[in-house]
């Protein structure tokens, strides 16, 4: 009875997991880079919905019936499916965006999959569509089944916050490195001879770190020391340029302005950059029109040489776009920091004394993760709630179907 609960319960967690990937800006851009159909995106999610609303009432039901037991078990390979076939398409973007530009010196460019683009962009419509096709028949059954919507709470759409300039954790694991190279950049005088503005950008794929990171660079104390002014802007997919100049101006001055008139606002803010050194942090930039980044830009040009303008983003192009004199690109975390960030997440101690059963599926689900920051702390805050062997292993089966049988043990530690 215990199993069945608890894979019931992962498949709500992994439910949600789905619906934030598809409302992720990376899968929508690529459908419409790509020309495909984003109607499909739009009716895997209204599918998805219908199923949403009823898991509950189906994980409680499943113990006495097992035709229930059967539909959820069903929904959970669909579910499952459905959230390979999103990851397959957030790498593909990524290696395109990749394969745009050509190589610099600055970082190295990894090659996720061997297969031709052309080749990926015939065949992801029709196995979405086979995807959507089963979980529309499996909806279908629900009523049939007799199960119950929960309260209206579980159906709504997910939408991404926006980032912050404060860090969430302390440490940042396996990014030393890259940290040191790109605060040398940040606070280097190299680009002050044609008393040019600098703009430094940070890219890698969803989930790899860049904002984390940026975070850790723009508290770093050598920051307060290089720079006058400080501030941090998330900008996400919607590139409005009158809407984050406005932004801009509140972070740097601290107070809430409504113009809505951008002379105003671009001469406010020319006015206070002028004759400083500043700081400006733009992160999770999407824009790849050069007049629309010019228009923007604009301001930051009065600021005091040394000024820079630190960027993440998933493209190269955008990168390009800003005209970036410094591009370092993010790669994944080794097995080392995976391992110290995992542990950290799932037992608070990135170092703990652990029975070898527990250690060997931990070791198991750290290469599902496939080194991302992201992916690392999901699955760690996620198993902090499961105490027991058991508990570990049923989310190994409910996530990967199979099963290794071992002695129940109690405790992980």
């Amino acid at each position: 009875m215990a199993v069945e609960l608890v894979g019931g319960a992962l498949l709500s967690a992994f439910l949600q997991v789905t619906f934030e990937k598809l409302a992720s800006v990376e899968i929508g851009s690529y459908f419409r880079r790509k020309k495909l159909d984003e109607k499909i995106l739009k009716k895997l999610n209204i599918t998805l919905l219908s199923i949403n609303v009823v898991v509950d009432d189906a994980e409680l039901k499943q113990i006495r019936n097992r035709h229930v037991k059967a539909w959820l078990d069903a929904v959970k390979d669909a579910v499952f499916e459905a959230e390979d076939l999103l990851d397959e398409i957030d790498i593909e973007d990524f290696r395109c965006n990749l394969e745009a530009e050509p190589e610099s010196n600055t970082g190295k460019v990894w090659n996720f999959f061997t297969a031709s683009s052309n080749s990926f962009d015939k065949e992801i419509e029709s196995k979405m569509q086979e995807v959507i096709e089963n979980l529309e028949y499996l909806a279908s059954k629900k009523d049939i089944l007799g199960l119950k919507e929960a309260s209206t709470s579980c159906n709504q759409v997910y939408k991404k916050l926006p980032s912050t300039s404060l860090p969430v954790d302390s440490v940042i694991y396996g990014r030393d490195v890259d940290k040191e190279v790109i605060c040398d950049w940040l606070i280097s005088d190299a680009d002050n001879v044609n008393h040019q503005l600098s703009i430094v950008s940070i890219v890698g794929m969803g989930g790899i770190g860049k904002t984390t990171l940026a975070q850790h660079l723009y508290n770093d104390p050598k920051m307060e020391d290089t720079f006058d002014i400080k501030a941090w802007v998330c900008v996400s997919e919607e590139f409005d340029v009158l809407a984050i100049t406005r932004v801009i101006v509140e972070a740097i001055t601290g107070t809430r302005n409504n113009t809505k008139v951008l002379d105003l606002l671009q001469v406010k803010l020319k006015e206070t950059l002028s004759g400083k050194r500043f700081l400006l942090v733009l992160d999770d930039l999407w824009n790849e029109k050069r007049d629309q980044w010019e228009a923007l830009q604009t301001p930051f040009n009065y600021g005091a040489p040394g000024s820079k303008i630190l960027v993440t983003t998933r493209s190269l192009k955008v990168a390009s776009t800003t005209r970036s004199t410094k591009i370092h690109r993010l790669k994944e975390l080794e097995e080392e920091h995976c391992w110290k960030l995992f542990c950290k997440h799932a037992f608070l101690d990135e170092n703990p004394q652990m029975n070898p059963d527990f250690k060997d599926i931990a070791k198991r689900i750290l290469k599902k993760c496939h080194g991302l920051p992201l992916s690392l702390k999901t699955m760690g805050s996620l198993l902090y709630t499961k105490p027991s062997l058991v508990e570990w292993e049923v989310y190994w089966v409910v996530r990967y179907g199979t099963y290794q049988k071992r002695r129940a043990t109690s405790s992980p530690l």
